[in-house]
């Protein structure tokens, strides 16, 4: 390969030969060594021919010109349908790992795993999967500037970040001064006019130099080591070489060849190619890192993060003619900042960090040797060699890059993070154009909107000031949080996720928290799906089978069912399932109820309704809380007494002689189910996650902590269990004081030994084998499943041995139905996992009919989504589409291609919610928003949702259950509904903090606050309009 020839080629190198014509004709012996000569003479003519053409090649380039140039044609490569069979993706260079080419091969495969499909890539041509299976790196047009962008359901942009964020466009927009000073530094002649054909790869005098001063290096020989690469060669280095080194001779011919075929790719002549070696060096050589900004690359960014300069005010500078002395003086200063970069690439980590001194002497130097050879003048020498950098001090002036705020962006990157396993710092980075799903003009409304309440004026217009809302004084310290979902035929579509807050944190998802009545919604929908079942059970039985059911005494859903059946000639589901909602439930809260392992209280939100037998249908429509108590009550009893997993066939008769043998074969079977049943809760979690996991289901006392830290850790320190105890009491108020002596009897009392596992459970109010599970899981973190089972043989026997040693009945009644409410609330959970509930636990106890469980906004505006869709369960999408590596030889277009909707409850079910959740629209709760949203010729759009508050509070219980004080720490009001036949969502109303003390606001405020949008959300929501987005087909195009 020839390239830029440095010495002086004016002088023509002629061969000469000398004949000795007096010579006298050899006798035979001698002509022998006569024909020796000849040779000699032949490879000397050889030699000489072939020096020639070489010295030609390396000053014209013209032989490698035309044939490299006519070999990287054959290199091509096209995008087509589908995925690639022809296509090598690069090694681990650093361009090719932050710009994500090399972990193609690692993303695809875990977005396939999610549902997406690819559906154009690119193929290479046979000689480049031939030259790329080489080493060699592919020759492209690389860019100079990337990153992560965002479209949203339109194709508008929504988020685009730029790396780096300002640079040199293209080579005419570099002053001509930054030009010669790097050129004078690194490559001379690069860019002589009069080579056209140049290879910009190889400086052979340079390059012999280098090898000479390695060999005399390996040879131990005196003198100073040369480098022998051309910026087209660094270039390749530090962005396609491993960690952008050259650690092998091998590997810097790699770097030579590829830079030589990426030189020539466009034609013979080279000139626009070498321009562009020159700005590509400017925009990306890399500069160390810094903290809190990351790895720095380019003159822009270098001047930006260590000197603080700004680069276009730099270059205007160094362009600029004025001589006046204080332009010259910037324009001295811009010139020094730049070439101390130049020089600083060497070792950038040393000379911009510790050799700072080192580098302004360098750079001296070279001012003076720029001034010498005529680069620049003297007055411009002498105002740089005058000047004095200034590093910018990160204390001051950081470099932390803003965080996006913005709600749905923000849940857009966090799932593009997610899907490919990069932290968001690398996310940004990333070669990649995303579609989401988001409706970028109403997210912008909607957050203004939401912002605007904060302001007592505009609040006051929305309607927000009155009792059971906000005060003018209180409008600034509620958060607000929104999401509107569309249902399309293959997903619900993420139209809106925002908040009035600028914090990260996201109380859709993000949150654990308690939502009052919402939880009704889930209650109602179990009850009618177990009617369904139950429906399904026996509808075909004839009255005289029916009768002779046997139906256990607590089971009131079955005895209800079969006594309908019996009663009415309409034995529909639909029919079924309107009268169940008709049944009636006392809304007493004179009852105390033996649920979460004691007796409990509830009441009513509005004292008049607690003389009231309301229907079920009521119920829902106006929020009243003990009916729902009750229905989860006769819930919890069907699911125990006649649900697929009943246990309380234990104990019906004690005296039956097979009772041993059944018990045996039933503790190994529902054992195995519930170990199964925690498995999942545990499986893929650390041991800290496991734990955090495990308590987050306990209602935390000393006492149960007690039981269970000396079960899990029985060789733990006192100082050990102190520390434990305490920490998980924080924040909850006592009865009595927890002091060192108390922490000691504790320590004692629950001792290794002393009581058994099923006892051990049973004062921690946790399932044994749930604790038994937490303990093994601890010393043996990796365990599978079928470890777990193995290993819990003993266990399962002995967590149902317990029930029957008791002498008293009473006692052993308790621990009974303590333990049969947590296995009952187990299998509700399974039923509200498949509708969508977020957690891994529910608290066993009926509080959970109305929030004391915790739920999350989005995981309910997707049960109502479910309800919405005739009880088929869609999966939310947030992006549409991915496009990675757009005009480059990996470039990859893939689409979300999800699974079909699974059906999780009977399409009656979901019609009877809808029906029962449109009358706390039209005539409950909500009825604050009936008639707000129509369409253009004022009808309005069929509507429904339920509400909840959540006053989440810290009290401590005295004696007898009185309440000696309560302390609340934050307050939420939730919103879910449904509008039209597309459209779902969520409103919530949040107040964090001990300042929720002073607020009253009850699910009205996000009721008003969504009436308050109606004029935003109109146009959006009529019937076919999509919310104002492109056909799908579009915006994966």
């Amino acid at each position: 390969m020839g390239a830029l020839w440095q010495t002086d080629s004016s002088k023509t190198v002629v061969p000469t030969e000398r004949v000795d014509e007096e010579a006298p004709l050899p006798e035979k012996p001698r002509r022998s060594r006569h024909g020796w000569k000849a040779f000699w003479l032949l490879l000397l003519i050889i030699a000489v021919v072939v020096g020639l053409a070489a010295s030609k090649e390396m000053r014209t380039s013209r032989f490698q010109a035309r044939e490299v140039s006519k070999f990287a044609k054959t290199l091509s490569y096209e995008l087509k349908p589908g995925p690639s069979d022809a296509i090598h993706y690069p090694g681990a260079g650093p361009f090719d790992l932050r710009l994500g080419y090399s972990s193609l091969g690692e993303f695809l495969p875990r977005l396939l795993k999610r549902d997406y499909v690819i559906s154009a890539q690119t193929r290479f041509s046979p000689a480049l999967m031939n030259y790329t299976e080489k080493g060699l790196f592919v020759p492209y047009s690389e860019k100079i500037q990337a990153g992560l962008a965002i479209t949203d359901c339109k194709a508008a942009p929504l988020y685009q970040f730029h790396y780096p964020q300002q640079l040199y466009s293209s080579f005419e927009s570099i002053p001509p001064v930054v030009v010669n000073s790097l050129l004078f530094i690194e490559n001379r002649f690069l860019l002589d006019p009069r080579q056209p054909l140049a290879n910009p790869a190889v400086d052979w005098p340079r390059f012999g130099m280098a090898a000479y001063t390695q060999v005399a290096k390996m040879l131990h020989l005196p003198g100073q080591s040369a480098g022998g690469s051309t910026l087209a060669t660094q270039l390749e280095k530090y962005r396609h070489s491993p960690d952008g080194l050259t650690a092998s001779g091998g590997e810097k011919i790699r770097q030579m060849i590829s830079a030589s075929v990426r030189a020539y790719q466009d034609g013979p002549e080279t000139l626009t190619a070498r321009q562009n070696v020159v700005r590509d060096y400017l925009n990306s050589v890399p500069l160390s890192a810094v903290p809190g900004h990351g790895e720095v690359h380019g003159m822009a960014e270098g001047l930006r993060v260590w000197y603080g300069a700004d680069f276009n005010q730099a270059n205007e500078r160094l362009a600029s003619d004025a001589t006046d002395p204080k332009s010259l003086a910037d324009k001295g200063l811009a010139l020094r900042e730049m070439l101390s970069l130049m020089i600083a690439q060497r070792r950038p980590s040393h000379y911009l960090t510790k050799g700072r001194d080192e580098l302004a002497d360098l750079t001296d130097s070279h001012i003076r040797l720029l001034a010498q050879n005529g680069v620049i003048d003297k007055p411009f020498a002498d105002a740089a060699l005058a000047s004095k950098v200034t590093y910018r001090d990160w204390l001051t002036q950081p470099t932390i890059q803003p965080i996006e705020t913005n709600k749905g962006i923000s849940v857009a990157r966090s799932r593009l993070a997610g899907l490919l396993n990069r932290p968001l710092y690398d996310l940004d980075r990333l070669d990649l154009s995303a579609t989401s799903t988001l409706q970028g003009d109403l997210q912008t409304q909607a957050t203004a909107y939401l912002k605007k309440l904060a302001d007592p004026a505009f609040a006051t217009e929305i309607g927000l000031m009155g009792e059971r809302l906000l005060t003018p004084t209180s409008t600034t310290q509620v958060r607000y949080s929104f999401t509107l979902f569309e249902l399309t035929p293959d997903g619900s579509r993420v139209r809106v996720q925002t908040d009035s807050t600028d914090q990260p944190f996201d109380i859709n998802e993000g949150s654990k928290l308690e939502l009052g009545s919402t939880a009704k919604m889930r209650v109602l929908t179990t009850y009618l799906q177990i009617i369904a079942e139950l429906h399904d059970k026996y509808a075909g039985m004839s009255v005289p089978d029916l009768k002779k059911v046997e139906v256990p005494e607590l089971d009131r859903l079955s005895q209800w069912v079969i006594e309908y059946l019996i009663q009415n000639k309409d034995r529909s589901l639909p029919a079924m399932l309107s009268a169940a909602l008709d049944r009636k439930y006392s809304a007493s809260p004179g009852e105390a109820f033996f649920t979460g392992g004691g007796l409990h209280t509830f009441h009513n939100f509005r004292k008049e309704d607690n003389g009231r037998m309301p229907t079920l249908r009521d119920s829902i429509r106006e929020s009243i809380n003990l009916p729902f108590i009750r229905l989860m009550r006769d819930i919890v009893r069907y699911t125990t007494y006649s649900g697929p997993n009943s246990s309380a066939e234990l104990l019906k008769d004690d005296r039956d002689p097979r009772r041993q043998e059944y018990l045996a074969s039933f503790a190994d079977r529902e054992g195995t189910s519930f170990l199964l049943k925690f498995w999942k809760k545990y499986r893929n979690k650390d041991t800290q996650e496991r734990l955090e996991t495990f308590l987050d289901s306990m209602r935390p006392t000393p006492i149960r902590l007690a039981a269970v830290h000396r079960y899990l850790l029985p060789r733990a320190s006192q100082e050990s269990f102190n520390t434990f105890v305490r920490s998980h009491l924080a924040g909850t108020q006592l009865t009595e004081k927890l002091t060192d002596d108390r922490l000691v009897r504790l320590y004692e009392a629950y001792g290794p030994g002393i009581y058994d596992l099923p006892d051990q459970g049973f004062i921690a109010k946790v399932h044994p084998l749930d604790l038994w599970m937490m303990g093994y899981l601890l010393n043996h973190p990796d365990a599978t499943f079928k470890d777990i089972v193995k290993a819990s043989q003993f266990e399962r026997q002995e967590v149902y041995s317990w029930l029957f040693k008791s002498r008293h009945k009473g006692a052993r009644d308790n621990r009974i139905r303590t333990m049969l409410e947590i296995e009952a609330f187990l299998d509700i959970h399974q039923r509200w996992q498949k509708v969508g509930y977020p957690f891994d636990h529910l608290v066993p106890s009926l509080a959970t009919a109305i929030g004391s469980s915790g739920d999350r906004p989005a995981a309910l505006a997707e049960l109502i989504g479910t309800i919405l869709n005739d009880g088929v369960r869609m999966p939310t999408l947030r992006i549409d589409s991915l496009h990675f590596a757009a005009n480059t030889p990996y470039e990859t277009k893939l689409i979300n291609d999800p699974d079909v909707g699974k059906r999780v409850m009977p399409s009656e079910v979901a019609t009877a919610m809808r029906e029962a959740l449109s009358q706390v629209v039209d005539a409950g709760t909500a009825r604050r928003v009936s008639g707000s949203f129509t369409t253009p010729d004022g009808k309005a759009l069929a509507m429904g949702g339920k509400t909840g508050t959540g006053d989440n509070r810290i009290e401590a219980i005295g004696s007898g259950g009185r309440i000696l004080s309560s302390k609340s720490l934050n307050r939420t009001a939730t919103f879910v509904f449904y509008i039209g036949d597309t459209h779902f969502g969520t409103l919530t109303a949040f107040v964090p903090g001990r300042s929720a003390e002073n607020f009253t606001f009850t699910s009205a405020l996000p009721v008003q606050v969504l009436k308050g949008m109606a004029s935003i959300l109109n146009p959006y929501l009529q019937p076919g309009s999509h919310t104002q987005c492109l056909p799908i087909e579009m915006v994966r195009r």
